[in-house]
């Protein structure tokens, strides 16, 4: 009778044991998901502070350019006799003119940068979720594996005490 109950304590304990060994790996696989996203955080933190640091980089340049509304309305003169020479006012619509081509390419650079930084987020975005699908699927496989496995295991205990119950 001793021996009997055996038989059927030693496969219940390593059923246990696996089940408690697979349960402990879920929770490992959980936290190095969580420990990625945290060293993908940290390095887009790390690459956002690099980029802000660089003279050149991102918004840096926006804030050397004076909005029109702060700007001094440009008046032309109302008397030209009294210009000492002809081309002086020439001179000063041609450079009026070309300050307001660069502040128009300043203003189109800026819209094409928030533009392509708008872009890459989608497509960084766009690359996580792919890369979270891949490793749920990758988990949700070796899970049904597993499980599977188990269900086998545990028909084929069951099978084998019925039989030897019959026998």
């Amino acid at each position: 009778m001793r021996r009997s109950s055996l038989r059927w304590t030693i496969p219940l304990f390593l059923g246990l044991q696996v089940a408690l060994l697979w349960l402990q790996g879920v929770q490992i696989h959980r936290q190095n998901q969580v420990l990625q996203g945290l060293r993908d955080d940290i390095q887009t933190l790390a690459d956002s502070m690099t980029s802000m640091d660089q003279p050149s980089g991102g918004y840096a340049e926006e804030d050397q350019f004076v909005p029109s509304a702060f700007q001094s309305p440009q008046s032309p003169a109302k008397d030209e006799k009294q210009m000492a020479v002809l081309g002086a006012q020439e001179e000063q619509d041609a450079t009026a003119k070309e300050l307001q081509a660069s502040r128009e390419s300043g203003r189109k650079a800026v819209a094409e940068a928030r533009e392509a930084q708008s872009k890459l987020s989608w497509e960084e975005n766009a690359k996580k979720a792919d890369e979270t699908r891949k490793v749920q699927a990758a988990t949700q496989s070796w899970q049904r594996w597993s499980l599977w496995a188990l269900a086998l295991v545990a028909v084929a205990l069951g099978g084998r005490a019925i039989l030897r119950r019959r026998g």
